[in-house]
């Protein structure tokens, strides 16, 4: 299948152009000919300035990669920093016409002249345990694909763009310990807070290797059950995925009726799910669940990229959902449909919530073997929902 690839520039510059404004009113423009010059006195410095150029620009928003700071806010074009401390960093510059629309670019620095064959002191946290791979050179994607900033005929209802230093709790609760005989699934970590983060305006879940209460592996779950719900539209979610043997991040949805009707009565509907592991690692699932007659039934489809896998770089997983069909499509390409007018499928006519979770083993999936390495993470960018106008 073919995969659309965004434009790639010296230092990795990835240019996405982002949402429809609130007010559901004219859009700007998005700005263009975006430039970033970064120069410092000597290689060995932590002093950098940066020279920003473009055209069509209100402000911009510079995340320099040092973990959980916030990004600074500026209508400046020079702007002086200091880091902390030797390492590797991506700097991410975005240059906004309004609050959600954008172009941005990311370039990887040394700082500090740091040897490349040394751990990067400024690469983010595994949030891992001691069991935990040495060396952990992992690094959030500089590519990948993006999708638009709105829709014809639609108007974007709700977002979390993962800005800030944490996880947005007027939208988002977390699901911890082990559930019920795994989730249901027999899975085998224990979900924790301290493995969400919110870094550089991203969302990262990270699945660990390290023993935590009667278990060998910590993640995290989340949830927006109670808090935002929505009934049909088109959602787009960008993510990069991560990979291995008995790894299973999932984003996906139940129905709001959940903890009356219980599962799955409720309805479900997998945005993305992905069992890892060798040849598995470039396939994603599309999947609705429901009680039919008193039994569960599913009714699924897939989608494997031609080349590479899921963790390399960002995609677009989207649903399109309307009272007739739900639609299934990565970076824009659809690869699953199902008919949901039978009125055995009535569980798909209410509002449904959505989960992010990222869990090691289970039924599907299988446990991790010697080739699965910790810690693993999944990286989300933002979740955005549009509905008709």
């Amino acid at each position: 299948m073919k995969i659309r690839y965004l434009l790639l520039f010296l230092f990795a510059g990835i240019f996405s152009l982002q949402c429809n404004d609130e007010a559901g009113g004219e859009l700007p423009p998005a700005p263009s000919s975006l430039q970033v010059t970064v120069s410092r006195e000597a290689t060995e410095s932590r002093n950098i300035s940066l020279n920003l150029s473009s055209e069509g620009t209100s402000f911009y928003k510079i995340y320099f990669g040092e973990g959980k700071n916030e990004p600074l806010i500026t209508e400046e074009n020079t702007i002086s920093y200091t880091y902390g401390k030797p390492g590797f960093y991506n700097l991410r510059i975005q240059a906004h016409s309004n609050g959600i629309i954008y172009i941005s670019e990311t370039q990887r620095l040394n700082i500090g002249n740091v040897d490349e064959d040394e751990d990067g002191e400024g690469e983010p946290d595994g949030n891992g345990g001691e069991d935990e791979d040495e060396g952990d050179e992992w690094e959030i994607p500089a590519t990948g694909n993006t999708s638009p900033g709105s829709y014809e005929g639609m108007r974007l209802v709700w977002q979390d763009e993962f800005e800030g230093d944490a996880l947005n709790l007027d939208n988002w609760t977390f699901e911890t310990g082990t559930g019920s005989n795994g989730w249901g699934n027999n899975e085998l970590q224990y979900y924790r807070e301290e493995n969400t983060s919110v870094e550089d305006g991203y969302l990262i879940i990270t699945a660990g290797k390290e023993a935590y209460e009667g278990k060998d592996y910590t993640s995290s779950r989340i949830k927006t059950q109670g808090k935002q719900a929505f009934q049909y539209g088109r959602i787009d979610i960008r993510a990069a995925l991560p990979q291995g043997q008995g790894i299973w991040p999932a984003l996906w949805m139940l129905g709001a009726n959940f903890p009356t009707a219980g599962w799955p009565a409720s309805g479900e509907i997998d945005i993305m799910e992905m069992t890892g592991g060798t040849g598995k690692d470039n396939t994603v699932h599309g999947t609705i669940h429901w009680q039919n007659e008193g039994n569960h039934a599913n009714y699924g489809g897939d989608f494997s990229l031609e080349e590479g896998v899921f963790a390399d770089e960002f995609h677009v997983f989207s649903i399109v959902w309307n009272p007739e069909t739900i639609t299934w499509y990565v970076d824009g390409e659809e690869f699953h449909v199902v008919d949901i007018t039978p009125e055995e499928l009535s569980e798909f006519h209410q509002e449904f919530f959505f989960i992010f979770n990222l869990a090691v083993g289970g039924n599907w999936p299988g446990s991790p073997d010697a080739t699965t390495t910790f810690p693993q993470r999944m990286v989300v960018d933002y979740v955005r929902v549009f509905q008709e106008e």
